[in-house]
């Protein structure tokens, strides 16, 4: 699939960078369900990141909110555990001063040699954000998040910081010990309504979207570009998918349908209930996408939205064999999308498939691990009889 510029005018991605993702709020082989539901503590998050690692995902994203171990201690639990993972780890304005913020940033690059990314997060339910002492409306959060940002960024980049905003005071703020990354890891964030575009547009690095459908896709970064191109900057752009990956598109969706097999309509409309309450564009454009029902879910060309019935946030994911959903990929990229944030449940046997049946495929920017890998370095299949190699086939792309 040859990858060509956009009608948006963005340039396409020639090369892409995965990460995959940290189920901190569980984890199984069901949706809404205990029945094959899988304990996840600080020994299965460390697989599911050993994996990632030795697998060459460029790095895995930590989620946040109350329903979620906390990812900065995730985090730093795991990065010594792994050598090249990068940690996706977010900043939450409006819960957190921008100074002790910048020294937890800089401390976290540090012990991780420069591994840390930072997920700009400013929150979407006003339930959540009331219980952990946040009650800015929904426009107030993106001031908020704006002055965060200006002192966040400016301490990392090593500037003393005196600073009297609306929301934001500091005086004399420095950081003493710097971060790895010269001014501070990037910055990615997602948001979709006007304020959100707007903060982005003059602070941060990378952009993401949730899984929408590519026209609609293609509409929203063309909005964000033309944000950022008002302001003199640009972006790069970022996604975030399930995968349901299998040998044929049939398998595929097969598994897509036993994911949901145990999720009744009272279940479907708890979830909905809670999900309208939030006042994030984001979510509201996930939601529209299923309307709270289970016929129809393939909203796009192997594009399901069945993940969304009862997950919050990201709620679509890509199914289908591997060529088949490496080329919805490739469609991605020629939009501008040069990475993707995936998971797939469960995350430690997901993380395996995507990576052994997807990345052959794909124009990666960083290093997968090895196909044809030496019968010196380990053994490549079980042993046939105790006494026979297994026949060696090159593998096809």
């Amino acid at each position: 699939m040859t990858i060509t510029k956009s009608a948006s005018g963005i340039e396409p991605a020639q090369a892409a960078k995965v990460l995959w993702f940290l189920p901190t709020h569980g984890d199984g082989h069901y949706l809404g369900t205990s029945e094959g539901a899988r304990h996840v503590d600080i020994n299965y998050l460390k697989q599911i990141a050993q994996a990632a690692d030795t697998l060459g995902y460029f790095g895995v994203l930590l989620p946040t909110g109350r329903s979620c171990e906390d990812s900065w201690i995730v985090a730093s639990a795991l990065a010594l555990q792994t050598q090249n993972l990068r940690y996706l780890v977010a900043v939450r304005p409006g819960l957190l001063s921008p100074a002790v913020a910048a020294r937890m940033t800089a401390t976290l690059d540090r012990a991780s040699n420069g591994r840390l990314l930072i997920n700009v997060v400013t929150g979407g339910d006003p339930v959540e954000n009331k219980g952990d002492g946040l009650f800015a409306p929904h426009a107030e959060r993106y001031e908020i998040t704006r002055e965060f940002l200006h002192v966040y960024s400016a301490l990392l980049r090593g500037e003393t910081v005196n600073y009297s905003g609306k929301h934001i005071q500091v005086e004399d703020g420095k950081l003493l010990f710097p971060p790895l990354q010269e001014g501070g890891p990037p910055l990615y964030f997602g948001g979709s309504s006007g304020p959100a575009l707007d903060v982005a547009a003059e602070t941060v690095e990378k952009y993401l979207t949730w899984g929408e459908p590519p026209k609609d896709v293609a509409e929203k970064l063309a909005a964000a570009d033309a944000a950022a191109k008002a302001k003199g900057r640009t972006f790069s752009y970022g996604i975030r998918l399930h995968v349901i990956v299998r040998d044929t598109n049939e398998e595929a969706w097969a598994a897509a349908d036993k994911l949901i097999s145990h999720l009744d309509q009272e279940t479907i409309d708890a979830a909905q209930k809670i999900f309208a309450r939030y006042d994030s564009v984001g979510q509201q454009r996930m939601a529209k996408l299923h309307g709270g029902r289970r016929e129809n879910l393939e909203v796009s060309p192997n594009l399901w939205a069945g993940v969304g019935l009862v997950r919050g946030g990201a709620g679509t994911a890509l199914v289908g064999d591997p060529e088949t959903v490496a080329a919805r990929i490739k469609e991605y990229m020629s939009l501008g999308i040069d990475t993707f944030i995936l998971s797939g449940y469960p995350h430690l046997e997901e993380a395996y498939t995507f990576a052994e049946k997807v990345f052959p495929l794909l124009p990666l920017d960083h290093a997968a691990r090895p196909r044809n890998i030496s019968a010196k370095t380990g053994t490549l299949g079980e042993i046939v009889a105790n006494y026979l190699p297994p026949e060696r086939r090159q593998a096809q792309s």
